[in-house]
């Protein structure tokens, strides 16, 4: 894929490619998509063991866990959709993709840590002045070790690849798992407590968990809505300004620009290049410049280079500059309104004559 426009009144070239960047986007959606497909394969039988375990031993404890292990699976759902529709092409009306809708499943994943904390931390408050009688305490142990294992093994699964393929959502998802682990960890110490004639033990190891799960959220959402506002790290602009710095050719580079779409992250560079070549010098920089980023930084799916001569670069010149054609009518006719006032020949009526 190729974007360029030139504008020959300042030499600008603007310069986007993605030769291999497709094929690798593709496969990260794909990798995705199989993350979620099989963590919620595994999530849907550890919760229907559970289920089926509440059934004969009556245990709230279980049963909330069971519907959090739910609720974990189905939180797969839309972001499977995200991945899926982040691969569609884009459109005229959506012309960046829809690589946006990712960071968006993220955004609920975390208001559904959010509720599963809020939810624990009620239920335990609520048992510290009730304490619940619990029946088949073994089975009811062994099930809530199957539910951290089950959770745990699908919270490393997601963060693994979410963290390969960089997708805050993924990751977030992952977290979700944890979250659920934490859970059924609950369930697993209120029953020894009980089993061991401490029956308040349940509600407060929720309460702790339920602050655990306080502290996810705060960390997850923080990931989350940096993607959503084009957040990077420090350094990432710093070395893409010296890999454009240093192709040949490259002048000088004014301006940096780095931005998140879901699991993809794009680059738009402003160099400045020797006023005296041809349009067509300045693209095959621009060209270079492309390629070197892409090849020496890894972590980037695309970028755009925009081309200006030495002197004449950046976003704030072409907005206030000589190169704002609107900006330089208006100073001249400021100038000429100037000049005729100042001139003899302005009658009464503020006509102008020329001598």
């Amino acid at each position: 894929m190729h974007a360029h426009s030139r504008s020959d009144g300042n030499t600008q070239v603007s310069h986007g490619h993605s030769h291999g960047a497709v094929d690798g986007e593709i496969l990260a959606s794909s990798r995705g998509i199989r993350a979620t497909k099989i963590s919620l394969a595994v999530l849907l039988v550890t919760a229907i063991f559970q289920l089926v375990i509440v059934g004969f031993t009556g245990s709230v404890a279980l049963l909330a866990d069971t519907i959090h292990n739910f609720g974990d699976a189905a939180t797969a759902l839309p972001l499977w959709a995200a991945f899926t529709l982040s691969r569609k092409l884009p459109t005229k009306r959506f012309n960046y993709g829809y690589g946006r809708a990712e960071d968006l499943a993220g955004l609920l994943i975390v208001l559904s840590i959010l509720a599963t904390g809020i939810f624990a931390a009620y239920e335990s408050i609520n048992r510290l002045g009730n304490p619940p009688e619990i029946d088949y305490l073994w089975v009811v142990a062994v099930a809530a070790v199957i539910g951290f294992a089950g959770n745990e093994a699908v919270a490393l699964y997601r963060m693994k690849v979410g963290r390969e393929i960089d997708s805050a959502a993924l990751i977030a998802d992952g977290h979700h798992a944890r979250v659920d682990g934490l859970t059924s960890l609950a369930v697993l110490f209120g029953a020894l407590g009980v089993w061991l004639g401490y029956p308040l033990a349940d509600p407060i190891v929720g309460l702790v968990i339920s602050v655990a799960i306080l502290r996810i959220v705060v960390e997850t959402a923080k990931s989350v809505f940096s993607r959503l506002l084009d957040g990077v790290e420090p350094e990432v602009p710093d070395e893409v300004r010296d890999v454009a710095l240093f192709t040949e050719g490259a002048r000088e580079v004014s301006e940096v620009r780095i931005r998140w779409l879901g699991h993809k992250m794009l680059a738009e560079v402003n160099i400045a290049v020797d006023p005296n070549l041809s349009v067509g010098a300045g693209h095959d920089i621009a060209e270079d410049v492309h390629h070197q980023l892409l090849h020496n930084l890894k972590y980037l799916s695309n970028a755009t280079v925009h081309v200006d001569p030495v002197g004449l670069a950046g976003e704030e010149f072409h907005r206030h500059g000589i190169g704002n054609t609107e900006h330089q009518m208006e100073h001249e006719i400021e100038s000429e309104a100037e000049h005729g006032h100042e001139s003899d020949g302005v009658d009464d009526h503020g006509n102008s004559h020329n001598k």
